[in-house]
């Protein structure tokens, strides 16, 4: 049985019936120098982004930043002021959002609260007249995948948070599209139904492997879902890689502040001959100098890479504890040093009780990243 039209397959081979595969088409999403701009106020600047095929892309940064609209243009809800949108090579600036072949999962389900689970996945179907038995066949193939069948029957309301948007994913995967649009799908669960959920996704989209574009403002959300992540800011896009390429190497001090839970520590300082001074220590470096003697910069440190004991290689750097909190098997320290702010992870060991006396923490030299003071800009000053 292959429905080709739709690109999601099953296939039998003579009248053995063999396991479920899922194929699908190959679509990649190009946003070329597009912007948007109400009126005379331009809201995203130009931004350039290849998404390739099967790909899980994650654009991710503050309220306002940009992103949902965005994902709003790539489904059609939002016109193009400028630039070029070619979803599987096609330019799609002037079609209309029903001809993109892409579905969209919204933040709020956006269920019909008076139909039940099977009706509200096959709405879409009937509409487009696919033949009641292909709807059939395909509603019970996707409620199996996403653990729905003993729900088909119930309506919203009679739902979990959790059920309600795995029916609003499979409103969306019944229709086969080319591209899954999220926009921030689980902000609206409680917390473990959001771990649950991620690692649902990302099954999902592992099985499918359609090209998906995903929109959050939860970092943790980017880090586990994406192939690559996209971290936006003000309109624009400030770096895009892998998870962790920008963990291990943010290009500035906005996704160094961003990324990471909690996100890198920026602590004040200048360059010295032999390192970079902070306040009256003098941290060790990995690399040299190279005549940069003198420079202002902000030196990162992750709240991980930092030990509580002296090893060769790292620097103490005296802190002022203020707060301890406990994770259960790590603990978050909350502290100063000089005018800056610091948050650290320590190991408990299943007692927190020997980190209230911790008074200086030791910073890795080939851990550290340097940051230009003025621009916020990432340093590589040379092994």
């Amino acid at each position: 049985l292959v429905y080709q039209s739709t690109r999601l397959i099953r296939r039998s081979v003579g009248d053995e019936e063999q396991p479920n595969h899922w194929e699908v088409a190959m679509a990649g999403v190009n946003l070329s120098g597009i912007v948007k701009a109400y009126g005379a106020l331009q809201v995203v600047h130009g931004i350039d982004l290849n998404v390739a095929e099967k790909e899980f892309v994650v654009l991710v940064g503050p309220s306002g930043c940009g992103k949902s609209t965005t994902l709003r243009m790539i489904a059609g809800l939002e016109e193009i002021t400028n630039g070029d949108l070619t979803i599987d090579g096609r330019r799609m600036n002037r079609v209309a959002p029903k001809d993109r072949d892409v579905a969209m999962v919204f933040q709020n389900y956006a269920l019909y609260p008076h139909l039940n689970v099977a009706d509200n996945m096959a709405f879409g179907l009937r509409i487009r007249k696919m033949p009641k038995d292909q709807i059939k066949t395909t509603i019970d193939e996707v409620a199996e995948t996403l653990g729905l069948t003993p729900y088909l029957d119930r309506r919203p309301a009679d739902l979990s948070g959790g059920q309600r948007q795995r029916v609003a994913m499979g409103r969306a995967i019944v229709r086969h599209p080319k591209v899954f649009l999220f926009d921030e799908p689980l902000s609206n669960l409680d917390a473990k139904l959001r771990t649950q959920m991620r690692a649902e996704i990302k099954r999902l989209h592992n099985r499918l492997g359609v090209t998906s574009v995903y929109v959050t403002h939860d970092q943790v959300e980017a880090m586990t879902l994406a192939d690559r992540i996209v971290v936006m800011n003000d309109g624009r896009i400030e770096q895009v890689g892998t998870p962790m390429e920008l963990f291990n190497n943010p290009i500035n001090t906005f996704v160094a502040g961003f990324l990471g839970s909690p996100p890198m520590n920026q602590i004040k300082g200048v360059l010295t001959e032999t390192g970079a001074k902070v306040g009256n220590t003098e941290l060790r470096l990995h690399g040299a100098i190279n005549g940069n003697a003198g420079r202002d910069v902000i030196v990162g440190v992750r709240p991980e890479h930092v030990t509580l004991k002296s090893s060769e290689g790292t620097t103490a750097l005296p802190i002022n504890l203020d707060l301890v909190e406990p994770l259960g098997s790590e603990a978050l320290l909350h502290a100063r040093h000089g005018e800056d702010n610091l948050v650290f992870k320590a190991d408990t060991n299943g007692d927190i009780n020997h980190l209230y006396g911790v008074d200086a923490i030791h910073v890795p030299a080939h851990l550290i990243k340097l940051f230009d003071a003025e621009t916020g800009r990432a340093l590589n000053l040379g092994a």
